[in-house]
């Protein structure tokens, strides 16, 4: 059985400015940089983002989904650092989220 996802791919078109907004902006780490092998995750975390640089990313909605203790805090922070939300937080009653874009439209979710 699957118990864990590792990591995920992230399309970027700018591997050094997509490092600098997953670890200056959103507080990641950069745990690999090795030419096409980039990886930046949250502190503590396993789970991997592997920033994949292409000529022609998709975006849009990558179903990933980040977690946070407390959106509202979150979403003051990200904001105040200028990082770009999709959509503001929102509470659907199954859960509060936002959405987040990196540099290249690929957005995430935040849920508290």
């Amino acid at each position: 059985m699957i118990d864990e996802v590792k990591s995920i791919a992230v399309v970027v078109t700018d591997p050094k400015k997509s490092i600098e907004f997953y670890t200056q902006k959103l507080g990641f780490e950069l745990r690999d940089n090795n030419e096409h092998w980039i990886t930046v995750a949250p502190k503590g975390s396993r789970t991997l983002l592997h920033l994949c640089q292409s000529g022609k990313p998709e975006p849009g909605n990558t179903g990933v989904w980040l977690h946070v203790d407390n959106l509202e805090k979150s979403y003051d922070e990200l904001s105040k650092k200028g990082v770009k939300f999709t959509k503001a937080p929102k509470d659907e009653g199954w859960g509060k989220y936002a959405m987040v874009s990196d540099p290249d439209g690929n957005e995430f979710w935040l849920l508290e």
